[in-house]
């Protein structure tokens, strides 16, 4: 059945990219409301964003979304992950800001709020979409390939130009969980790169609180080091995750990404969506 949460939970953190302290609040939903973000510092015009895809515009270094109004919300995937990783269907997320706080760089606190929140079944059934042919999409070198399959797998590999992280794969199945094997993998990022990255104004709230930090030599920076061999790679999936949920559901196929990015993630479910033999939405029992 789908679900929502028992009761209002909140936090607060700052925003990876603005560098802005928010609020974000979840609140209860009602049967197919799916995930709606409301930006309660905008009261002139609409304020709700759909978590859609289609609303997907920018990809860099996170995922943003907007609605016709061109009110913003971004860095969403941390959170997208956790709500399809704790089994929630519908929620309002209210954020009184432009970006979802990035709290520990992962998902793990997301999962935990959601966990205090409580689940409760709803009085309608969930819908899952099943991939009914291979779907292929590239970007230079970068690719997902997904075919059919009775259930969910999906197989990512990542390669980096870096000592510290080089090649790293991680699989994630159906009955994995993702609170134990992803949710607590860490964003990241190369110290060469950040006053880069500030000068076009973003990771102005980046920092060894919210990131795994990678100097010049190719050293971690962060104090207690990594939180898995292969942290790097879960975090891909995390961001993989928390990306395809923007289809309103998780995907019932058989996946393998290699050197993923949120733009290849979004041009995927595009792909998949824009061919209406390549998929069909499906109850809990496959029908």
């Amino acid at each position: 059945m789908q679900t929502t949460i028992e009761n209002p939970m909140s936090c607060y953190g700052i925003g990876v990219h603005s560098g802005r302290k928010t609020q974000l609040t979840l609140k209860p939903a009602k049967p197919n409301t799916g995930v709606i973000f409301v930006r309660t510092d905008v009261t002139d015009v609409d304020n709700k964003i759909y978590a859609s895809y289609e609303n997907v515009f920018n990809t860099t270094l996170s995922t943003s979304i907007k609605n016709i109004a061109n009110i913003q919300i971004s860095t969403i995937e941390h959170l997208m992950a956790a709500i399809w990783g704790c089994g929630l269907s519908n929620v309002i997320v209210e954020v009184d800001g432009p970006e979802v706080p990035i709290m520990d760089g992962s998902s793990k606190p997301f999962v935990f709020m959601i966990e205090c929140a409580g689940l409760k079944a709803l009085p309608a059934e969930n819908k899952h979409l099943k991939l009914l042919k291979e779907i292929r999409v590239t970007d230079g070198d970068s690719e997902i390939i997904a075919s059919p399959d009775e259930q969910a797998k999906i197989d990512l590999t990542i390669d980096f130009n870096s000592l510290a992280i080089g090649k790293q794969q991680h699989i994630f199945t159906t009955g994995a969980s993702f609170k134990d094997s992803v949710a607590d993998a860490r964003t990241f990022g190369f110290l060469r790169d950040l006053e880069y990255l500030k000068s076009k104004g973003l990771a102005k709230g980046a920092s060894l609180d919210n990131a795994i930090g990678i100097d010049d030599q190719d050293a971690i920076l962060n104090e207690d080091g990594l939180r898995h061999d292969n942290e790097f790679a879960r975090h891909k999936m995390l961001d993989l995750l928390g990306d395809l949920f923007l289809a309103g559901s998780g995907v019932i196929a058989n996946i393998q990404g290699f050197k993923t990015s949120h733009s290849l993630n979004n041009k995927f479910l595009r792909a998949v969506f824009s061919d209406p033999y390549a998929y069909k939405w499906v109850d809990s029992s496959g029908r």
